[in-house]
């Protein structure tokens, strides 16, 4: 399978996310240039972290009106997998392909630190190589990372299961010490209401190679794989080949 990775003036998560996939799965990864007006054949489309366009104006606001936005645009409302992390989760709500918005962080700061993530569905493209409940370590990198929304929309976001990801403590609750960015609810991902779209604050590129400290985040990556290609196929985590999910 084949993984594009857009490249808008600003990323800097690109090729982490191209390691992540390439050494860490042993998949196929390109790059897609934000002036590009064609996917390519793509089985997955990831936007990446850094800042689009040095995100002026707003996060995202930018990047999406870039070319390679009405194919991503298309891409995701066709039924194909699209993935956001950080940056990219930005783009992705300015797009309107997922509810809410990120705003400046509750303590007006940047924050780059490990975070606490518990997986809260685990039935999803983006997640099945993970157990229900398993708490994850995953850095973050963001300086407007609060996810919030109206009421209405948080609850049907947990009515639906669209929470795939939250904030947790080390014993895995969603306290509020353990909320980096004051997000409403400890909300760290969600999907769209189809299940294919994504957006996830957290890095988890950053955290999928043995070298880089541990791969709880290869996970997702490994997820996707699994869900374009059926099946427990073994994937390689760094040196050692292992199935997914294990």
């Amino acid at each position: 399978m084949k993984f594009g990775i857009v490249r808008f003036p600003g990323s800097n998560c690109d090729a982490d996310v191209v390691r992540a996939v390439t050494e860490g799965l042993g998949e196929e990864a390109t790059y897609l240039w934000h002036k590009s007006h064609d996917l390519g054949d793509v089985d997955v489309v990831v936007l990446p972290g850094g800042f689009s366009y040095g995100d002026y104006l707003r996060a995202g606001a930018i990047a999406r009106f870039s070319p390679i936005m009405r194919e991503v645009v298309a891409f995701a409302r066709a039924g194909g997998l699209t993935l956001g992390i950080c940056n990219g989760f930005q783009v992705l709500c300015e797009a309107r392909l997922l509810p809410g918005a990120l705003v400046r962080n509750r303590s007006l700061r940047f924050r780059c630190v490990e975070v606490g993530v518990r997986v809260e569905n685990a039935a999803t493209p983006f997640s099945r190589a993970y157990r229900e409940g398993e708490r994850l370590s995953i850095p973050i990198a963001h300086g407007e990372g609060q996810f919030v929304a109206d009421s209405g929309t948080l609850d049907r976001l947990e009515a639906e299961r669209r929470v795939v990801f939250r904030y947790v403590d080390g014993s895995g609750e969603p306290t509020d010490a353990a909320n980096p960015n004051g997000s409403a609810r400890n909300i760290a991902g969600i999907i769209n209401e189809a299940g294919n779209v994504l957006g996830l604050m957290p890095h988890p590129e950053r955290v999928s190679l043995g070298y880089l400290g541990n791969t709880d985040g290869l996970g997702v990556f490994a997820s996707l794989a699994r869900s374009v290609g059926g099946g427990d196929r073994p994937h390689r985590r760094g040196a050692e080949t292992v199935g997914v999910g294990s």
